[in-house]
């Protein structure tokens, strides 16, 4: 039983670091590539740059998704039998 609950815990542990991970990774690139193309086309930059907020909150959502599973799995475990 205790054995499973660490496993708990560093699999949570890496749901969350992982995803912080690539939802940063995956926010810097597409930021970078927003000033690339605002730097392009600058009457474009107001088109771009609501198109970079609504991306950056489907990014932000997919973490907090991994964030929840991981707190589910820790806290209210399915797969620990009591």
């Amino acid at each position: 039983m205790e054995n499973v609950l660490g496993f708990v815990a560093l699999a949570s542990g890496l749901i969350i670091g992982l995803g912080a991970v690539g939802a940063c990774i995956g926010i810097g690139i597409m930021g970078s590539k927003y000033l690339e193309a605002a730097a392009r086309q600058p009457e474009l930059m107001n088109e771009l740059q609501t198109k970079m907020f609504l991306l950056a909150g489907l990014i932000d959502a997919a973490f907090l998704i991994g964030v929840g599973i991981a707190m589910l799995f820790a806290f209210a475990n399915p797969f620990v039998l009591k």
